[in-house]
């Protein structure tokens, strides 16, 4: 009898220390910004200023997370949305990157707007160890993370998207005379230098550079002077408010050349209806998501999931604003990212988490193209298909094209 009680007793210890061990294991982790109730994430987006359309961006990411708490939250945590204004300005950023770290104390800041304001807080959220997830530009020094682990783009580089407009030229214009507006910035100056190693030894095609301030109210006389250049191919690689300026320039001066605009301002409804439709005829870009302005997506699965988004919780969002689908796509993925980081929601393994997605597909991307990081490699989106305006609506051509120098394409 003795014995047998010494053996139930024995048997019971071992089951709390089995227990106890199993609570510890199963424990829940939190930094900053993080609770069993609450996920706070930051976001800098320009609302005002010279960028401001891209303030439809913020807002669509707000009204994709009330969907998500409406429904229940990440594992049980609703999603406290924290997004400031900067104007398109890098001290104001700085600024607002402080206010979300110190003061409201978030778990990460979410695609922050802008190549300028990014690069002006990239050292500071480095240095303290805060994920600078998916950031809303292409600059390829996102993808950098042996020396900045807490920084990662989310869209195809600014680059990438050059060396396919170059190919582009090489084959379909190889004569051509090409005149470029940028911004003159580090979004424009990536443009540019990705544009000139994809053309490499004919680089010389480019008879024109014009830079324009982000601060300067009209680009009028930079279209003017790339005109009397002589160039018969026109490279847009600006941001909405400067690219309708531009397609209307053109209309003006009556200078039609092969008309190239950068994916960042490829939208329907915030460039392309503003600056005219019978201005924007040929016009040619590169997506690499789906357009919402298309009926061709009128019964894809996930636009499909997209448009009822809209019509609940984002009934004032634009469907033909590309910036629209941006949003809802971006914020996507960070939703996947924090259900993949379950009940360890420390910054860490934010970055974990963001560094092993594996053919991540949001609904808005176009077939084919998916989302796949390591912690080696943090560029997500690396493809692109041609387009060229036709009508009311972008008309995608080609195949699906990596940004990679040593690829051959065929177009159609």
């Amino acid at each position: 009898m003795m014995l047998s009680q010494k053996l139930r007793l024995a048997a019971l210890a071992t089951a709390v220390v089995f227990f106890t061990s199993g609570a510890a294991l199963a424990q829940k982790k939190y930094d900053a910004g993080a609770s069993d109730t609450e996920i706070k994430i930051g976001n800098i987006i320009p609302y005002s200023g010279p960028a401001s359309a891209y303030g439809v961006i913020g807002k669509t990411e707000e009204a994709y997370f009330n969907k998500i708490n409406a429904e229940g939250g990440i594992n049980g945590r609703k999603i406290k949305f924290i997004s400031y204004d900067d104007s398109y300005s890098p001290p104001k950023a700085v600024e607002q990157a402080r206010k979300l770290v110190e003061s409201d104390e978030v778990l990460l800041i979410f695609n922050s707007l802008g190549t300028p304001s990014n690069s002006a807080i990239q050292k500071y959220l480095n240095a303290k160890k805060v994920p600078q997830l998916f950031v809303a530009t292409g600059a390829s020094k996102w993808n950098d993370p042996k020396n900045f682990p807490w920084t990662m783009g989310w869209q195809p580089s600014y680059q990438s998207e050059a060396h396919i407009y170059a190919k582009y030229l090489l084959k379909e214009k190889p004569e051509g005379k090409i005149g470029v507006l940028y911004q003159n910035d580090d979004f424009g100056k990536d443009y540019l230098n990705g544009l000139k190693d994809g053309l490499a030894d004919k680089s010389s095609m480019i008879v024109a550079e014009e830079g324009y301030e982000t601060s300067e109210p009209s680009i009028d006389n930079h279209i003017v002077r790339l005109k009397a250049s002589g160039a018969d191919v026109f490279i847009s690689v600006t941001t909405p408010k400067f690219a309708a300026q531009a397609i209307k320039r053109l209309a003006e001066i009556d200078w039609h050349p092969l008309h190239i605009v950068s994916n960042v301002s490829a939208s329907v409804g915030g460039v392309l209806k503003p600056a005219g439709f019978e201005n924007s005829q040929g016009i040619l870009s590169s997506a690499y998501a789906k357009d919402g302005s298309d009926p061709q997506w009128d019964n894809d699965p996930g636009m499909k999931k997209f448009y009822a988004f809209l019509e609940k919780y984002y009934p004032e969002g634009d469907r033909l604003n590309a910036s629209t689908v941006y949003g809802y796509g971006v914020a996507q993925t960070l939703v996947q990212v924090l259900k993949q980081c379950g009940d360890e929601l420390t910054r860490e393994n934010v970055m974990k988490q963001a560094a092993s997605l594996n053919d991540f597909e949001p609904d808005t991307l176009l077939p084919g193209i998916k989302i796949n990081t390591s912690p080696t490699d943090f560029a997500p989106i690396k493809q692109l298909q041609m387009m060229r305006f036709k009508g009311e609506k972008w008309e995608l051509f080609g195949p699906i094209m990596s940004g990679q120098l040593n690829e051959q394409s065929s177009f159609q």
